[in-house]
């Protein structure tokens, strides 16, 4: 694992400073902001590198625990409006983790299936297996977002799915999946300018839609969409982070330090088997020449030793970002919170 002098630069956990909490203000939100980060770009990206050593292990971990039984995963959501950076991120982040691990879903306009079914129909059965860390590209919260701004449903439509998904939610928790909800924050002016870029490159074509330019026109109705969002679902077993988007480094390395937080909360343990080691290693070396088992020995007792000392040293990581979570705080707070 390497070094992690780098992490220190936050002074404010960004699972304590991103939080939406009572009295947020989505006006209120500076989305070019690099919330309790001191750092440059370079250090940043360093450091979200740095950290995802960390992640890869407890992501290993919680994988190999699944398989004694264990029920427990993580869901991470990413709602943000077009060019707001959810698939670089997902590119990012989950590209320092087994890609076994991961299993990504991506919701656009439902289906005429999905559609004749309640709108958390289709959010169902894509939710990870035990073990797995989901990630949710879009989710059902398009359906009091876009349906909302949209007119696709009524108002008591809308008012009956926040307390579905609250309800939905809990379910989630009470069966062993840690929900983490990030919503990926960009200006109006930054979503102009990367609109642009997908223009002048021939190679971004196929991401831009005529509609774009339309769904602009109602950046204050989508503002006060998300607002109540924010109001009606952030729980205390469930938060939204709020990420100011505009600097796309900035948002991957909170998210990254988000869900290697909670994942260390979460402390996966390696599962103990019900086999004897000790008796199956005897039985492998019965199948290799005594002196290739010889040779074999040094190497595989330096390989232990290092294995040993990965632990020492995840087991101290661990305890610094539960630490961190619990205790950096320097005042930083998203919109003012």
């Amino acid at each position: 694992m390497g070094e992690t002098k780098d992490l220190d630069l936050w002074t404010t956990s960004p699972a304590i400073s991103l939080r939406v909490r009572d009295g947020f203000q989505l006006e209120s939100v500076d989305r070019a902001a690099t919330v309790g980060w001191p750092g440059s770009k370079k250090e940043g990206n360093k450091a979200r590198k740095e950290r995802g050593d960390l992640l890869d292990e407890l992501q290993e971990r919680l994988i190999a625990e699944a398989r004694s039984g264990q029920k427990r995963r993580v869901l991470l959501v990413l709602q943000g409006m077009d060019t707001a950076g959810k698939g670089s991120l997902i590119n990012k982040v989950a590209g320092m983790v087994d890609p076994q691990g991961v299993e990504i879903s991506s919701f656009g306009v439902p289906t005429e299936e999905e559609a004749s079914h309640d709108f958390l129909w289709r959010i169902e059965k894509r939710l990870p297996k035990p073990g797995m860390i989901g990630i949710f590209d879009r989710s059902h919260y398009e359906d009091v977002l876009v349906q909302k701004v949209e007119n696709l449903a009524p108002p008591e439509e809308i008012e009956r799915r926040y307390g579905a998904i609250n309800d939905f939610e809990t379910s989630l928790v009470d069966d062993g999946v840690t929900v983490i909800k990030i919503a990926l924050l960009i200006s109006y002016q930054e979503q102009g300018y990367r609109l642009l870029r997908r223009l002048a490159r021939r190679d971004k074509h196929w991401k831009y839609s005529p509609s774009d330019v339309a769904t602009r026109e109602k950046w204050s109705a989508y503002d006060a969409a998300y607002q109540a969002m924010f109001e009606r679902t952030s729980t205390d077993y469930a938060p939204w982070y709020a990420v100011p988007a505009d600097n796309k480094w900035y948002a991957r390395l909170a998210v990254t330090e988000i869900l290697t937080q909670e994942l260390a909360k979460m402390a996966p343990r390696w599962p103990e088997m019900d086999w004897d080691v000790e008796a199956e290693a005897k039985k492998v070396l019965e199948t290799i020449p005594a002196i290739a088992a010889r040779a074999a020995q040094k190497p595989l007792e330096k390989q232990a030793a290092k294995v040993a000392e990965e632990s020492k040293i995840y087991r101290e990581e661990v305890f610094d970002a539960v630490r961190d979570d619990a205790t950096r705080d320097g005042g930083d707070r998203v919109a003012n919170v």
